[in-house]
């Protein structure tokens, strides 16, 4: 499907059922999600350091456009997160989902575990700072970007700010111990979702990345949830609505006040 039918597609959504669904719906749905990760068209690039990636590109109606650029969770780059960008694309933003597993995704944990083990990190920096430049440079972006990433993909939303400062960074329970003297370098502040019962970003983690934050002088927003791990994922055990929607909420306001 070339770029100008991609775009047809993302227009006729906005005036169909689909659209009218909350987000939460159409991510809990594989078939609704399929339909709306079918709008995004695939993008390729090589790296600054020389490798071939992929991602997958949402193009809004009226560009340019204020981009988005989407890391996925643990599981790969799936509909999911595609659906994600699709809607964020429907909102104004040209939204750029990329894939730091090289087109592996799966619904099992142990697959999932194994896949973010075999991450290299210099090569997923390498990767999200290109993409980044590539954003930057592309003809329907309009100037500003933001990141947005879930999990595994939490962390290097903050990890690609670093690298490539961007304009506005969202983190959903994603790794975030890193240091003052690394947080310098953030260009835009940063919006993070943290959740109480998680037990892996935890308080400790949390308490020395604020502390860091404000040593380097940085911008943070910090909301803590009484829910777990993963609570904005509809297909998740510990999904919960009402606080998805709320961070959802708190997302959007951010990028609209930011980009």
């Amino acid at each position: 499907m070339s770029q100008l039918a991609r775009r047809r597609v993302l227009s006729a959504l906005a005036a169909a059922p689909l659209a009218g669904l909350p987000l939460a719906a159409i991510l809990s749905d594989p078939r609704l999600a399929r339909a709306a990760a079918s709008a995004l068209e695939e993008v390729g690039m090589t790296t600054t350091g020389g490798k071939a990636v992929k991602a997958a590109l949402a193009v809004p109606e009226v560009t340019p456009a204020s981009a988005v650029l989407l890391v996925h969770e643990w599981w790969g780059l799936n509909d999911q997160i595609k659906s994600v960008a699709a809607e964020l694309a429907r909102l104004g933003y040209l939204a750029l989902a990329v894939d730091l597993y090289d087109g592996q995704v799966t619904d099992r944990p142990d697959m999932a575990r194994a896949f973010m083990g075999a991450v290299v990190p210099t090569e997923a920096t390498d990767t999200l700072a290109s993409w980044i430049g590539w954003l930057g440079a592309h003809p329907m972006a309009g100037g500003k970007i933001g990141t947005l990433g879930w999990c595994f993909g939490g962390g290097w939303s903050l990890n690609a700010s670093i690298a490539a400062p961007v304009d506005a960074t969202v983190v959903y329970y994603g790794r975030v111990n890193r240091s003052a003297a690394d947080l310098a370098a953030l260009k835009g502040p940063v919006l993070s979702h943290f959740a109480t019962r998680d037990g892996w970003i935890d308080k400790a983690m949390v308490s020395g990345f604020e502390d860091a934050m404000k040593a380097a002088g940085k911008r943070l927003t910090a909301y803590w949830y009484e829910a777990d791990h993963a609570f904005a994922n509809p297909t998740s055990a510990r999904y919960d609505a009402a606080d998805a929607a709320l961070a959802w909420k708190r997302t959007l306001a951010f990028f609209a006040e930011n980009l």
